[in-house]
């Protein structure tokens, strides 16, 4: 591991213990939304939840974006100026789901998590959806979206294996958070979702859901799974 990411990664764990504590209020009414694990693929009107230093630094002096967009992995994706009016026009919040989710209990009414429930193991997995559970309003919906593993199979029988355990499973010298620690079909996912709490559950096609702005936050679809379930 390289100085860089030894200095942000303890960073980050230094800054996840001091927020652990805090609560998102959310205002009494209305309709509040909440990405977790977002990165940067946002949507207007979410409550976008990470852990990332961007997520920390998004209200912050224009200068220390300039300096956490050259020092980040972001630079490698996006321009600056994406980088800087993303963090800046969208609301974040710096938080490490292993201290639950900030938020109080059913008072929010929409959870979207894309593309992250994967780096989590099975335990860790669980407890998350356990506090998207906790936090959803009983006629709340939570949409995840993974890699889905019955497509990785099929590239797998097709001859693709590098690529299948490239994509899904993320072979290279990278380490940390962007490793995948487990793989989802809709049978599992379900079970998952089912054990924990969750009354109804059900496989959603790109962009087709009871989520809102889906044409902004679905993304990957030739080989993403999308669920959304609900407490009722």
């Amino acid at each position: 591991m390289n100085l860089k990411r030894t200095v942000i990664e303890s960073l980050s764990k230094g800054l996840a213990r001091v927020y652990r504590n805090q609560i998102v209020v959310l205002p009494t009414g209305g309709v509040h939304k909440v990405n977790i694990g977002c990165g940067l693929s946002v949507a207007p009107g979410w409550i976008n939840v990470d852990a990332s230093l961007s997520a920390w630094i998004s209200r912050r002096p224009r200068w220390l974006i300039r300096l956490a967009y050259k020092l980040s992995g972001a630079n490698r994706f996006y321009t600056e100026t994406f980088y800087r009016d993303t963090l800046r026009n969208n609301k974040f919040v710096y938080h490490n789901i292993d201290f639950g989710l900030p938020f109080r209990q059913q008072t929010v009414d929409y959870v979207f998590s894309s593309h992250f429930l994967e780096h989590l193991d099975k335990e860790c997995a669980q407890g998350f959806l356990k506090e998207c559970l906790r936090i959803l309003k009983p006629s709340g919906v939570v949409r995840i979206a993974v890699p889905d593993l019955e497509y990785a199979w099929e590239l797998y029988k097709g001859g693709e294996k590098e690529l299948m355990l490239h994509d899904f499973f993320f072979t290279g010298t990278d380490t940390g958070f962007s490793q995948h620690r487990y793989a989802y079909d809709f049978e599992l996912l379900s079970k998952t979702l089912s054990e924990v709490g969750f009354r109804t559950v059900e496989r959603k096609a790109y962009r087709e859901g009871a989520t809102p702005d889906l044409e902004l936050l679905d993304n990957r679809a030739d080989y993403s799974l999308y669920v959304e379930a609900r407490p009722q």
